[in-house]
């Protein structure tokens, strides 16, 4: 890939994800810089960049593989240190944001994280497939939130025989978007799981579950039984909506982590007739003994990125694939470096994706 200034542009990387850096940098044509991220006695990290970073567009980076808080605190002192060096620019690209699965009284943690990165010293983010495309607004610097579905449909195209005979699957009502547009895309059916148990937060252990008293005097109208409670949910029987009977089933969704729930979903596809069965998502956390459920389950194939480090898990599941995006990461630095326009990377692409 060619840049016509290659002399100004920076890739440092720190110990996330060397290979996908390795990668990134290849495409580009330019040499990693040398930087070393080690770690004192005391777990303190300690970050030494021994290339000139002064008045040259640096590149970090750094996803969020399993030791996610020491890949947060190596990011933040790369950038601060190329901010305090006189760096041009700095863009952090950060294929999986870490916290960025939004609850109800998690999201904080999604602004924190941006206030942190855009004070170290970032000018711009680029990412793949925010887990919510709101986390967008947190930042106070541009984000490209790059889409990895054009992989992965070209994954289906070409390396699942059959594939006209395949029905997408939402593994929950949740992820029924995302299911929808890769089945338009794909001029196949779709189906849902429904009664799947959807995670909420326990308000049992901080007392935020307690009724207010029922003896306090008020000048205001009684309502006689006091604050109404809303009703708690009910998982109902599991359920698919949609004919996957002597077809393929394939599960789309935008990251693997704890595949338990993929598992009970490949469950009751078998029993309702799916004759394979695949997962396809863009990160790949695998987290646990995911690998282990994976290869004892009916799931024929989990398909995943190489937006985190999965190579461990592939050797224990040989159902474990990858598909590369390191060209995605490279054609985005390529355009903002050269100030192209970054539109052709967003080309038909919806809210759905």
């Amino acid at each position: 890939m060619d840049i016509a200034t290659s002399t100004d542009i920076m890739i440092i990387s720190g110990n996330s994800h060397l290979e996908l850096a390795n990668l990134v940098a290849r495409r580009l044509g330019v040499k990693p810089a040398r930087c070393a991220v080690s770690y004192t006695t005391n777990r303190e990290t300690s970050v030494q960049i021994s290339d000139s970073v002064r008045g040259k567009d640096i590149y970090i980076i750094q996803t969020g593989s399993k030791d996610v808080n020491n890949n947060i605190m190596e990011l933040l002192i790369m950038a601060y240190a190329c901010k305090t060096s006189s760096a041009k620019s700095i863009v952090g690209v950060i294929p999986y944001l870490p916290y960025s699965k939004m609850r109800k009284r998690g999201s904080i943690v999604s602004k924190l994280l941006a206030k942190m990165l855009c004070s170290s010293g970032l000018t711009h983010v680029i990412t793949m497939d925010l887990h919510q495309k709101e986390i967008q607004g947190f930042f106070e610097c541009p984000v490209d939130n790059l889409r990895a579905s054009p992989f992965l449909l070209q994954y289906i195209q070409e390396c699942i025989p059959d594939y006209r005979n395949a029905v997408i699957v939402a593994r929950n009502p949740g992820s029924a978007k995302k299911a929808t547009s890769y089945a338009e895309r794909l001029r196949l059916g779709i189906a849902v799981i429904h009664g799947e148990q959807k995670e909420s937060d326990s308000d049992m252990v901080d007392g935020r579950n307690s009724p207010p008293p029922s003896t306090s005097r008020s000048r205001t109208m009684d309502v006689g039984v006091g604050v109404p409670q809303h009703p708690a949910k009910e998982k109902p029987p599991i359920n698919v909506v949609g004919d996957v009977g002597g077809r393929i089933a394939i599960m789309v969704d935008d990251m693997v982590d704890d595949v338990a729930s993929f598992v009970a979903a490949a469950e009751v596809l078998k029993e309702r007739g799916a004759y394979k069965i695949y997962v396809l998502a863009t990160h790949g956390l695998l987290s646990s003994d995911s690998p282990r459920l994976i290869e004892s389950s009916p799931i024929d194939e989990v398909v995943v990125t190489n937006t985190i480090p999965h190579e461990i898990q592939k050797m224990q599941c040989h159902k474990i694939k990858t598909v590369d995006i390191s060209i995605l990461l490279s054609e985005a630095i390529r355009r903002i470096h050269n100030k192209e326009s970054m539109s052709y990377l967003f080309k038909n692409v919806t809210l759905e994706d």
